[in-house]
């Protein structure tokens, strides 16, 4: 492989891009930052031969190089779902969106084993419903298949976890919030074809499945419990909110993405972790537009 000259190295010739390769392998943390800024003002084009060092045999430079190249495909990731936002409209591909927002945390993950692991939890689902049966029969078959056999179960002692809110990792833990549990809920229900809608009360989350006959509430937070509509009109109640039937409902998919990016943005303020709320920020804006 040929050495990076100056036209591919972000303004920096071949000299100055082997000088700073050498002081990327520097322990000291002030030199990093001073190195780490000048090679990132050189822009993308620098994870090219950075990325030369990601397997080095140097575990300094190869860590640094690792960190680097993060950030980079940060910037990228970011790049797109504000791109995805300010295209789609409101329904927009929720699945898409929530993995997109994953990825500008998680930069490297594959969101297409994401949705291969969704296709596989609903084929499986699949095998054991009766489609055109007893609704109860079938979500009491979705609560036991997910909360039981699979595990996944709503995070009560945690909730500032950042971890909760992200759609990869909500799916790696089996653990996660009201409403990234809901999501999970929402997109396997519409791989089934069941009627199944968000719904964004005030101060959670749940679904509702909805036919010409029937109407019933889904927490998937408390492993998938079922509700009637006065059940959810005593939880208002109970937050002293007045009820109204908006409260009831079904979000789309721009609103429940920007929900999810609120809770974020707020966990983040809570931790103060600044560069990540202002992150936040842009896609609320984004997502608001």
């Amino acid at each position: 492989m040929s050495s990076p000259t100056a036209k591919s190295s972000g303004k920096l010739d071949e000299k100055q891009v082997k000088a700073l390769v050498s002081l990327l392998a520097d322990d000291d943390p002030a030199v990093y930052r001073t190195v780490r800024q000048k090679i990132v003002s050189c822009g993308p084009i620098a994870a090219q031969w950075v990325g030369l060092h990601r397997l080095s045999n140097d575990p300094v430079l190869r860590r640094h190089a690792q960190e680097i190249i993060q950030h980079f495909s940060r910037q990228e990731a970011d790049t797109q779902l504000l791109s995805f936002c300010l295209t789609q409209g409101e329904d927009f591909d929720l699945e898409r969106g929530a993995l997109l927002l994953a990825r500008t945390q998680y930069p490297e993950i594959n969101m297409e084993a994401y949705s291969a692991l969704l296709d596989h939890l609903a084929g499986e689902l699949r095998d054991r419903l009766d489609l055109s049966g007893d609704p109860v029969r079938t979500l009491s078959v979705m609560a036991d298949y997910l909360f039981v056999e699979k595990g996944f179960a709503g995070d009560e002692t945690n909730f500032h976890d950042p971890e909760n809110s992200y759609l990869n990792r909500v799916l790696d833990r089996r653990k996660g919030s009201h409403i990234s549990l809901s999501v999970v809920y929402l997109l396997l229900a519409r791989r089934l074809r069941l009627p199944v809608a968000g719904i964004g009360l005030p101060g959670h989350f749940v679904c509702r499945y909805q036919s010409s006959r029937q109407e019933f509430y889904i927490d998937p937070f408390r492993k998938g419990c079922l509700l009637s509509k006065a059940d959810c009109v005593k939880y208002v109640a109970k937050l002293r909110h007045p009820f109204e039937e908006s409260c009831l409902a079904p979000m789309s998919a721009r609103r429940i993405l920007l929900k999810i990016c609120v809770n974020l943005h707020q966990i983040y303020t809570h931790l103060k972790s600044p560069a990540h709320s202002e992150r936040l920020q842009r896609y609320l804006w984004a997502l608001e537009k």
